[in-house]
């Protein structure tokens, strides 16, 4: 396998008199899905808030691409070509989709010396994107977004931050937790059609069905230390559970 894209080593973040990781390594690489497992408080959102600039670390480096960087902010990660799909997905649903993958960074032209937005553009370049990037259509892109199921408004999530063509590292937090089983397959699609695009796709999700699905590797958090990394092809659903609960120390 190539070199890690991404390098975290002994990642530590405290909160006050609080520990929320220790010591934590983590690699992913170019077209891999890692996923992130292990029970509320063990780490996990943490250490992709760290990896994607919201929180600093108070020990520890990361490194892109061989060459070590910090990020101040999350927009920070962003220009480096790290970005997130939360769990809330953070849409506004009264505008339609081409208002949300544009929120913030509308797309303008000049009329007799006024800027106007360019909504023709801005629905051509969403339609573009979710087609080339992510194999889907939707059939109006007129309709308010809260109109979407919920694999679709998770397409348009994904379609936004896809649309930097910096992209190389997408952080995806729950995408399938409040979906039905359709909708559920149609985003596990997603994220392997972005694997086959190249990217390193880090997935954290409480479902192991998932997880073993669509994943590479699968890195196990437990109490804010990573506990192992395991292939997801030689390991099974009751190796993973043991380390999330720690199985071996009770034993």
């Amino acid at each position: 396998m190539s070199p890690p894209l991404i390098k975290m080593r002994a990642i530590t973040k405290r909160f006050g008199g609080v520990t929320a990781l220790s010591q934590v390594d983590l690699d992913a690489h170019a077209g891999e899905v890692l996923a992130i497992v292990g029970d509320n408080g063990a780490g996990k959102s943490t250490l992709i808030k760290v990896l994607t600039g919201v929180y600093q670390p108070t020990e520890g480096q990361l490194f892109l691409d061989g060459s070590e960087v910090a990020f101040a902010s999350h927009a920070d990660a962003i220009e480096k070509g790290i970005d997130a799909v939360y769990q809330t997905l953070a849409l506004a649903d009264h505008l339609d989709p081409a208002a949300n993958m544009f929120l913030g960074n509308e797309l303008t032209r000049k009329v007799m010396g006024m800027t106007l937005l360019d909504n023709k553009r801005m629905r051509a370049e969403t339609e573009r994107v979710l087609m080339e990037r992510l194999g889907v259509q939707l059939k109006s892109l007129d309709a308010p977004t809260e109109s979407l199921s919920g694999g679709q408004r998770q397409a348009v999530a994904i379609a936004r931050a896809v649309y930097h063509e910096g992209l190389r590292v997408l952080v995806m937090d729950e995408p399938t937790a409040a979906l039905g089983p359709q909708e559920t397959a149609r985003t596990l699609k997603l994220i392997k059609t972005l694997k086959a695009q190249g990217l390193a796709v880090i997935l954290i999700s409480h479902s192991l069905d998932d997880v073993f699905d669509v994943s590479d590797r699968i890195h196990v958090q437990r109490r804010g230390k990573c506990v192992g990394v395991v292939e997801t092809k030689n390991s099974n659903t009751q190796e993973v559970l043991g380390m999330i609960v720690g199985a071996e120390e009770a034993a």
